[in-house]
């Protein structure tokens, strides 16, 4: 195979000053991506459905503003591509399932109208894992998503598709939805980057749910300042979603760059327990290059966080069969095996069992909010382990990474991963950075400043 276009080489940051300064044509970019997909994506199946035709009339579009001067921002000309749960109008929408495999929407979501008012380019539909309901992105009915880093390896879930497309450079960036860590744990076990914002910052309208109290949609990019640039176009109040917030949005690039001097940050003790040796060793050199920054890094409980995860499925699981009623009557043979079991185990939640887990999120946030009364952000490494293998199934794949994402879906607070390194298995490792609600300027800011010295990780040899 021949070797990739060096446009692919670009964060989203450096491309918008290319682009800008016309040093990069759109058309040409875009076509770029498109050959990578075609050249690799057979092998990691991170596309549902690659809108080609469609990109390349975004592209053009974009190329004729910009060169008349009308530059929309960092976004315009930017190839981009959208988790299957996000509406799309005149453009297969599937939720990773056989159920919706012919449904085609007659309107947009909110995220991806923002973005393509942004200038963005469309390269296609991602893939996920069915419904958004699991975590490793084996799908039954659109192709397994693999890992580029070691394509016998899961890329995480559910988000999978979104995450493997960013380090297969199949992507600029993308979109993904976390319900109980669906962003982050694709961002770990790919080595990239996924914020999930507070809940309610960014409209879920006509994005397809899996839990209402517990969704998030988001980006997942190569760096920090890229999800920084997404978020600053995908944020803020949305008429059609009752439940998006009107706190004002923030520029969430202004603190990207600064230093950590003086900052007091927090390890979450009870995400800091039961994980494997070389998540450890990469989590514990994250913490030491922190304080070498200036931070002041030290140890906090919340002693809600044990069973945060716990709390957390509870809810998501009653939500999720809410939706999922009449297509468990009407068609429950269409489901995958594994997802099918899901709901039917979410039948045996009571009204009882689900009154007192959103109860506890209460008492969650609250214990969280006191741990950052003294502390800037939290810490806490993404998961147990690297990547799984796809075929491994003595691996609890939910329980396991749910534990450490699922507590800030349950108090709503913004979280990002970020890769720590690599394994000596060359496979990537990654933490969490958790904020105060509405905080992701100083969550940015901290994983943007270890970014910066923690360098480059070395891309997958695909």
């Amino acid at each position: 195979m021949a070797n990739p276009s060096p446009l692919l080489d670009f964060d989203v940051a450096a491309l918008s000053q290319k682009l800008r300064a016309k040093e990069i044509s759109p058309v040409e970019l875009t076509q770029a991506y498109l050959d990578r997909i075609e050249a690799v994506d057979e092998r990691i199946i991170s596309y549902i459905t690659v809108t080609a035709d469609v990109a390349r009339e975004l592209a053009r579009k974009a190329e004729t503003e910009i060169t008349a001067g009308r530059w929309r921002g960092p976004f315009h000309g930017v190839p981009i591509g959208l988790k299957d749960l996000c509406y799309t109008k005149g453009i297969l929408t599937t939720g990773g399932s056989k159920i919706l495999g012919e449904f085609v929407p007659n309107y947009d979501s909110t995220v991806w109208t923002r973005l393509r008012e942004a200038g963005a380019v469309l390269l296609g539909k991602l893939n996920l894992h069915e419904f958004a309901y699991g975590a490793t992105s084996s799908n039954p009915h659109w192709g397994t998503c693999r890992n580029p880093y070691d394509l016998d390896r899961i890329p995480g879930g559910s988000s999978g598709g979104s995450g493997a497309a960013i380090v297969a450079r199949t992507a600029a960036a993308t979109i993904g939805t976390d319900t109980g860590g669906s962003i982050r744990i694709p961002a770990a076990c790919c080595g990239c980057v996924g914020l999930k914002q507070t809940w309610s910052r960014v409209s879920r309208y006509g994005v397809m749910p899996l839990s209402d109290s517990l969704d998030h949609t988001g980006p997942i990019t190569r760096t920090a300042r890229d999800a920084a640039l997404m978020l600053n176009i995908i944020a803020g109040h949305d008429p059609n979603d009752a439940t998006s917030s009107r706190e004002p949005v923030p520029d969430y690039t202004s603190r990207l760059g600064g230093d950590l001097k003086g900052m007091r940050v927090g390890v979450i003790r009870e995400l800091n327990t039961g994980i494997s040796e070389p998540v450890s060793r990469a989590f514990n050199a994250a913490l030491k290059q922190l304080g070498s920054l200036g931070a002041t890094v030290e140890e906090v409980s919340i002693p809600s966080f044990t069973e945060g995860s716990l709390v957390a499925m509870v809810v998501l699981m009653a939500e999720a069969l809410e939706f999922h009623e009449q297509w468990m009557r009407e068609r429950p043979d269409d489901y995958g095996a594994d997802v099918r079991s899901l709901i039917e185990t979410s039948m045996t939640i009571t009204a009882v069992n689900y009154v007192r887990a959103q109860r506890e999120r209460n008492l969650m946030l609250a214990e969280a909010l006191t741990a950052l009364q003294d502390h800037a952000v939290l810490l806490a490494p993404s998961q147990t382990t690297a990547a799984p293998r796809i075929d491994d199934s003595s691996y609890d794949i939910i329980a396991n990474m749910v534990r450490f994402t699922g507590p800030s879906n349950a108090t709503g607070q913004p979280a990002v991963s970020i890769p720590t390194g690599l394994s000596n298995e060359g496979l990537p490792l990654s933490m969490q950075i958790v904020g105060k609600p509405f905080d992701e300027v100083m969550v940015l800011q901290v994983a943007d400043a270890y970014e910066r010295a923690r360098g480059p990780l070395p891309l997958p040899k695909l």
